[in-house]
């Protein structure tokens, strides 16, 4: 990562005396009292008391190099730690009073602090998004420290970013649609932002910079010490996603939610839900009712099915949109079909319903692509699908129609793909679309093994972009090793390292890095039944994923990832969340987490 120089004339003066907790700066009230007022002897010796504990306190125990994903520019400041105390208050324009309220979550059951978000008293209606974080109860009355110019709350005297980098974060520049700043001083924290997607992204920073018994579900006695100094932070892809299975074996939606909530935390920001498929559909189709009644009563195994109605669907669409992650809904076609040919023959080729199918072989179904009534259903479904995901993209799968002859492959996608666009939505699909005529904005999923295929960098010169999902390094259902218990191995063994060492933008051969969309990583379930499963395959290659999505290609460092991931293992294991204890990674003492993953039969795709 690059570290930012610190900022000439910010270091201590040596000709200045040394404060003490009961002799504060000359000029300067002590933080928490009001200049002109006469504090009663509690008051002081309360201010007292903390600025000692200051004075006396260890440095802060997480370092600020220390986040996953790494940070695009980070300057520490040993002299600026912040500890958060009990009278510590949020304080937030409207436009970010949802993130601060989710920050106020994640903190208080550990902290057992009280934690109001507050109004920010002058907010700049037309200025940056602000969320700051102070103890002590304000500062000066003006608003104003004789100190440094800079309110309590960490805004600066104009109302500006304060940032002291220049006009912009870095050299000038604006931190975007998902960037944040990140000032720690021992006055207080502050999160700047142009969005809420980015503050989010900052308020997860900062929960990664508090000690790692802030995941604690319950009060612990820890100092809640901050380290000092500033990030400026920036996604490297605009997209950066996961796929989660739900059609091999059905996930309820606290599954589902759990999952977005791992998202959100390692700043991915899509959620792409494989919802239909041979052995399962998912999700209600009120013209089609047949589909999720009957197509979705099975999954792999013959258990026992499920699908979501519209209701739960829009639960977990609201529940992703406030974490600032988009649903990407897949609905397979032509191939992966068969529980909706079970549902209604009248879109198989020959007219028969198929028995229900509960095993894990692929390419032996697909709809009719010569009957009329076929495309009929597929403007209904994506109609339906469609009105209910305020995201962009609509993901129409197109993998592996094995029995499709080319011609009428190549036919029927070029109509979906029409059918789609009406909707107003935008065209994903996996990269066997390639061949098929360009729609406007069409993104290509590439889940290859070699980075050599002339056909998807013909797309993308006819104009396609590029979602990276190379099942040999971003698969996460493919074994960590032979002796994983779970997942399958066609596309190789994956273990971190592997998941970690590529680059999206440069892995397919002739696809330059400006039409690469982003990265996802998918999870298959044929073997994945559980929550706990889902998360022992998802940890820890998810946050290696998210790296490869977010950081710039200047900080991917094995070595440096390596010992930044370790120090993730005791917060998953504080919060309950299952991982494999890689042993590629160095995790702390005491780190291997309890949770029993069972042994699977290994699956095909």
């Amino acid at each position: 990562m690059t570290t930012i120089p610190a900022t000439p004339g910010t270091g201590p003066d040596p000709s200045r005396p040394t404060p003490t907790p009961t002799s504060p700066d000359a000029g300067r009230t002590p933080a928490g009292l009001v200049p002109g007022a006469s504090p009663d002897a509690a008051e002081l010796a309360r201010v007292a008391s903390d600025r000692a504990a200051d004075l006396l306190a260890p440095p802060a125990p997480v370092r600020l190099h220390d986040v996953v994903p790494a940070p695009e520019h980070v300057r520490p400041d040993p002299d600026g730690d912040f500890t958060l105390r009990a009278d510590a208050a949020l304080r937030v324009g409207p436009a970010g009073r949802d993130v601060a309220e989710q920050l106020a979550g994640w903190l208080r059951p550990a902290t057992g602090y009280p934690l109001p978000v507050t109004d920010i008293t002058v907010p700049d209606a037309d200025g940056p998004l602000t969320l700051t974080l102070t103890s002590n109860g304000g500062g000066p009355a003006d608003g104003r420290s004789a100190a440094d110019g800079r309110s309590a709350d960490g805004m600066s005297a104009d109302g500006g970013s304060g940032r002291g980098l220049g006009a912009g974060p870095v050299d000038g520049e604006g931190l975007g649609a998902e960037g944040y700043r990140l000032d720690v001083t021992a006055d207080g924290v502050r999160i700047t932002a142009d969005t809420a997607a980015g503050l989010l992204h900052g308020a997860q920073t900062l929960r990664q910079l508090l000690p790692v018994a802030i995941e604690s579900p319950t009060p612990t006695g820890e100092r809640w010490t901050v380290p000092g100094g500033t990030i400026v932070d920036r996604p490297r892809f605009a997209y950066r996603g996961v796929m989660l299975d739900v059609a091999r074996h059905f996930f309820e939606v606290a599954d589902v939610l759990r999952v977005i909530d791992h998202l959100s935390r390692y700043k991915l920001n899509h959620l792409h839900l494989h919802l239909t498929d041979d052995q399962g559909w998912r999700i209600a189709v009120d013209s089609w009712p047949r589909l999720a009644e009957v197509g979705g009563a099975t999954a792999v195994g013959g258990g026992p099915g499920g699908w979501y109605s519209r209701d739960d669907y829009r639960r977990i669409v609201a529940y992703a949109a406030r974490h600032h992650v988009t649903v990407v809904p897949e609905i397979d076609l032509p191939g992966h079909t068969n529980a909706a040919l079970v549902a209604y023959p009248e879109l198989a080729p020959n007219k028969i319903a198929p028995p229900p199918y509960t095993d894990t072989e692929v390419g032996f179904s697909y709809v009719d692509p010569a009957d009329e009534r076929t495309y009929a259903f597929v403007a209904d479904v994506f109609g339906e699908v469609a009105a209910l995901t305020p995201g962009p993209w609509l993901h129409l799968g197109g993998d592996e129609a094995f029995k499709v002859p080319a011609e009428s492959y190549r036919a029927f996608v070029e109509r979906a793909q029409a059918l789609l666009a009406a909707t107003g939505k935008t065209v994903v699909g996996w990269h066997q679309l390639a061949p098929a005529g360009h729609a406007d904005g069409r993104v290509l999923q590439w889940w290859g093994t070699d980075g050599d295929d002339p056909e998807t960098a013909d797309a993308v010169r006819r104009g396609a972009r590029l979602i990276l999902s190379p099942a040999n390094h971003a698969y996460l259902d493919m074994k960590y090793a032979a002796d994983t218990p779970i997942g399958h191995d066609w596309a190789g063994l994956t273990d971190v390292r592997r998941a970690y060492d590529w680059d999206p933008g440069s892995h397919v051969h002739g696809v330059p890095a400006e039409a690469v969309l982003g990265v996802e990583a998918p999870l298959w379930t044929e073997s994945i039944t559980n929550r706990a499963e889902v998360e022992f395959m998802l940890f820890p290659r998810l946050p290696a994923i998210a790296e490869l999505g977010w950081s710039p290609r200047s900080t991917h460092d094995w070595a440096g990832f390596r010992e930044r991931l370790a120090g993730q293992g005791p917060r998953w294991t504080t919060a309950g969340i299952a991982f494999h204890p890689a042993p590629e990674v160095p995790w702390p003492h005491a780190t291997i987490p309890t949770q029993a993953v069972r042994g699977s039969a290994s699956a095909t795709r």
